[in-house]
């Protein structure tokens, strides 16, 4: 398949990854009462062997679900551990204070991956109005390690070589919390929905996704 794509198409694909960064950012705020704002939102062609080296080998916390239907590919949230923390305790509402030492509680996991569940939801519900499909997705999954551990544990990488990342950074509270935003479509599959999109399409209003918080 030929991977040429009108560049009008693949402008309004950029404004429907910043405007899902932005749904995102919207929902955390709503989900932990914290102010969240997109301060970064990037698109990036990387080689299948720097993925890792873009990501780094910080200890981190990994929130990813994988994309059951195109452009299938996984979106991964990847926050530092001192953030998931205190992200978990006010999604938690205050009914426990942060755990101690380095590891986390498995109501701070079940927090974590509820977090990932609805702002993947907002995310992607927004690319299924714009692309007019639906997009499938499975079940969170929690992971506490170095960043490109995290890219291991994912796995079910594509055949290609070439991965499209669309690298979002959403930051709460002034810059004291904050969170990295990674997608990773297969590429292939992401050029056909592109390919189909209309060029008069609404990018703002057609990315509002379902109100998942009422």
């Amino acid at each position: 398949m030929g991977l040429k794509v009108d560049v009008r198409k693949l402008d309004l694909f950029n404004q429907m990854a910043k405007e899902g960064s932005g749904t995102v950012a919207e929902n955390l705020g709503q989900l932990t009462g914290l102010d969240a704002t997109v301060r970064t939102s990037q698109i990036n062609f990387l080689d299948i062997e720097d993925v890792k080296t873009h990501i780094g080998d910080d200890k981190g916390v990994g929130i990813y679900v994988e994309l059951n239907e195109p452009p299938y590919g996984y979106v991964l949230f990847l926050l530092e551990p001192a953030d998931s923390k205190q992200m978990a305790s006010a999604m938690m509402g205050g009914m426990g204070e942060p755990s101690e030492g380095e590891g986390f509680s498995d109501m701070e996991q079940s927090a974590m991956q509820e977090i990932g569940n609805i702002m993947t939801s907002a995310f992607i519900d927004g690319w299924a109005n714009v692309l007019e499909t639906t997009i499938d997705m499975g079940t969170p999954n929690f992971v506490f390690g170095p960043a490109d551990g995290i890219i291991d544990e994912m796995g079910g990488w594509p055949d290609s070589d070439l991965v499209f990342v669309v690298d979002s950074r959403i930051t709460v509270d002034d810059g004291d919390l904050g969170m990295t935003v990674y997608t990773f479509p297969e590429l292939e599959d992401l050029v056909a929905l592109i390919q189909d999109i209309d060029l008069d399409t609404d990018v703002a209003k057609d990315t509002e996704a379902s109100d998942i918080l009422d």
